[in-house]
């Protein structure tokens, strides 16, 4: 089968491998489709934690179940499907407390292990969600937006409080999206006109501000009676908007870091005692953020179609990554699409 392989920091390459066997447990999903995600992009940067080389990136995944294992239900061959990629222990202190997304041995599929920039990838069956309802393009969207979802549940944002979203990325605008359905008043924070504009028009966000046209400040002030956020959601993926966001909050505020970069992060710890602030991080997603980005999907409330801005054949992937990884390019979400046919991968020998 065709792989596509990052070999290195800003090398990657199109292989051919022998396909997957299924095992006992699991399934073999033929991929139809693969977002690009900010995991991918600063993998392919080498700014990404957690990581080694080589490795097939690619979690964000959907396709078809073409086999199941023994235990696997043979009604489940030839539905769609959406994949779950954090593969947990199910026996550490955080899987007991219902963490799985945080699990001490956790394996992230296109992380810790090969993804699913290839044509088949064996899954373990209770990673596998079938929607009857929802597009493959939707469904590889899911893993993005349940990232939001989670970021804006452990939270604890409630109706009419003054959200905050630094980072107008596919990340942010999930974080956003979630937020409103709180009923939150939401402000999106970026430095890219092009991403503001975006949000404002196709994703019904109606505050918008640009550091390097307003006042941020000021701007808050006047949205808040003086008071700031009550909550700040960070997806910028950059330490100094990181670090700048505690002065986005207010007295009994709470920080939520959706990013997460090779830096530390440092605060003024008098100013994060006067206001009593509370520091959150939030990493990847639970079954219970899922089903909800699933049902939000199906019933139509999130928009999630018009992220996509860039598509690509697999075999064009080790051309097209290094325009996905440069802003002027205007990229939202690139997606990835297999088709029934792909077109055919000739190994040259090494001879």
């Amino acid at each position: 089968m065709r792989t596509v392989v990052c070999a290195e920091p800003g090398y990657m390459a199109l292989e051919h491998r022998d396909p997957p066997r299924c095992g006992k447990g699991e399934a073999l999903l033929r991929i139809r489709r693969i977002g690009v995600c900010g995991t991918d992009i600063h993998a392919y940067g080498g700014n990404q934690p957690y990581f080694s080389y080589p490795r097939v990136l690619g979690h964000e995944l959907a396709g078809e179940i073409i086999e199941v294992g023994s235990e696997g239900d043979p009604k489940l061959i030839g539905q769609r499907a959406y994949v779950i990629p954090y593969l947990h222990c199910g026996q550490c202190r955080a899987c007991r407390k219902g963490h799985s997304n945080c699990c001490q041995r956790i394996q992230v599929i296109g992380v810790h292990r090969d993804g699913g920039m290839c044509d088949t990838l064996a899954v373990p069956l209770n990673h596998l969600v079938v929607s009857e309802t929802l597009e493959l393009d939707q469904l590889a969207l899911v893993e993005c937006m349940a990232i939001g979802a989670h970021a804006v549940r452990r939270s604890g944002l409630v109706q009419d409080e003054l959200a905050i979203v630094t980072g107008a990325g596919p990340i942010g605008m999930g974080v956003a999206q979630f937020a409103r359905e709180c009923g939150a008043r939401v402000v999106v924070i970026d430095t890219n006109a092009e991403r503001l504009a975006f949000c404002r028009d196709k994703l019904g966000i109606e505050m918008t501000l640009n550091p390097s046209e307003d006042d941020i400040n000021a701007a808050l002030k006047a949205l808040s009676d003086d008071e700031f956020a009550d909550v700040a959601f960070d997806a910028t993926g950059s330490p100094a908007a990181m670090q700048a966001g505690f002065d986005l909050l207010g007295q009994a505020g709470r920080y939520v870091l959706v990013s997460i970069v090779k830096a530390d992060i440092s605060f003024h710890d008098p100013d994060f005692h006067r206001k009593e602030l509370t520091l959150i991080a939030s990493r990847n997603a639970t079954r219970a953020d899922f089903d909800h980005v699933t049902h939000l999907m199906e019933s139509g409330r999130l928009k999630v179609d018009a992220m996509i801005t860039h598509r690509a054949e697999l075999a064009d992937v080790p051309e097209q990554m290094p325009a996905w990884c440069t802003p002027a390019t205007g990229v939202v979400k690139a997606m990835i699409e297999i088709s029934d046919t792909p077109r055919l991968f000739i190994q040259r020998s090494s001879s």
